[in-house]
């Protein structure tokens, strides 16, 4: 079945600007109509767009709406380890918003440059913690001194000056930040050097129960959702693995405010090829089924049965799921990873994560080409994590 059918994407449908050429070509007017017409007739159709546009609240602007609520009651302290200009405009609109209080480490001097030349104005000395700084020192040496333990007890050979550099790395400080609790959660990875793996496994680390972390990709367009994982961290997990992956995924999906319907996905439906892919996939079902009972979920399926019910109906009559997974699970990084870009960039979904989940406290990873809207909407999934 083709992709771009699976997914909702639509040949036909119309952008604005079509319309206006149409209109300018005398394709859709009469030739006797006065050409006055032309420009009000635009107009109109740029009017209704833009109020049926502002009627549409997607599932994520719901969180974002939830995130302002929480903040508000409860003040929620994010921490960003990156001084990029996408991170400060972000965090602009996430202070100007409600959504949570944003506290940028780095360098002062460098910081206010960039806010200047971005004529940013709401994000003041609250907002800014120069971590290097001489008055921070003791701070400093406090995390330099819980890393060594932390390291230590994993039984991890580290002296206390290597402690010291490591900590003295941005993206590490924060961590330890959100660890000791004096942040509710770091958001960093915009930059290949800040990417918050390591500070998360070797600080935070993963919640008891949880094999391993994973990645979770928000897919959405209009009022179709789509949750997909691992995208980001296991590049091919085991039949345990993939089964506590499922189970992280259907905790989060529930935090979030819906009801995971869970496919475990392969080039398989019901035993129609045979591999060690497939015994994994089955296995990992199985497990879940042992471990959660409560989950509905199926596997497995390939993606056309998976989420479209008129294939369930011929390839998978049985299913719970009945066509209409809403939550993917994928056997390997590869498939996962690729799958969610494809969606996103052919069939027009907007991409929201990575989430990271599993772990004992919100560390969340953006894409090195995240947006300032996507630095926002992350923001705000974390808050929800922190709650």
């Amino acid at each position: 079945m083709c992709f771009r059918k699976i997914f909702g994407f639509k040949k036909s449908e119309t952008k604005i600007e079509d319309k206006k050429d149409d209109l300018l070509s005398g394709k859709i007017i009469d030739k006797k109509e006065d050409i006055k017409n032309i420009s009000s007739s635009s107009s109109n159709i740029s009017s209704e767009k833009t109020i049926t546009q502002a009627m549409q609240t997607t599932f994520v602007d719901g969180l974002v709406k939830k995130a302002i609520a929480l903040n508000a009651s409860s003040k929620k302290i994010i921490v960003f380890p990156e001084t990029d200009s996408t991170i400060l405009k972000a965090c602009s609109i996430i202070l100007a918003k409600g959504i949570a209080m944003p506290l940028i480490v780095g360098q002062k001097s460098e910081i206010s440059t960039i806010l200047a030349k971005e004529g940013i104005k709401n994000i003041t000395d609250e907002n800014i913690l120069d971590y290097l700084d001489p008055k921070y020192s003791s701070k400093l040496e406090e995390y330099a001194a819980e890393y060594l333990k932390i390291r230590l007890s994993d039984g991890k050979t580290i002296t206390l000056d290597e402690a010291k550099k490591i900590i003295s790395l941005p993206h590490y400080y924060a961590a330890m930040m959100v660890q000791l609790g004096l942040a509710n959660g770091m958001i960093s990875g915009i930059n290949s050097a800040t990417k918050p793996y390591y500070p998360a496994f070797q600080i935070i680390k993963t919640s008891p129960g949880v094999l391993k972390a994973s990645g979770l990709m928000i897919l959405q367009r209009n009022d179709s959702i789509y949750f997909f994982s691992d995208i980001a961290l296991n590049i091919n997990p085991t039949s345990e693995e993939l089964a506590s992956i499922a189970i992280t995924t259907a905790k989060t999906v529930i935090d979030l405010g819906q009801e995971p319907r869970i496919a475990m996905i392969s080039f398989s439906t019901r035993d129609s090829a045979k591999h060690e892919i497939v015994d994994k996939v089955k296995n990992a079902v199985r497990l879940v089924k042992e471990k959660a009972p409560q989950l509905i979920i199926d596997g497995e399926l390939q993606i056309d049965a998976a989420i479209v019910p008129q294939v369930a109906l011929k390839k998978c009559p049985d299913s719970p799921l009945l066509g209409k997974a809403n939550v993917l699970i994928f056997s390997d990084l590869n498939s996962g990873n690729s799958a969610y870009k494809l969606v996103q960039r052919l069939a027009g979904y907007e991409a929201i994560g990575p989430i990271m989940q599993g772990l004992n406290k919100p560390v969340n990873d953006l894409s090195r080409g995240a947006s300032v809207n996507d630095v926002v909407e992350l923001v705000a999934i974390t808050v929800l994590q922190a709650k």
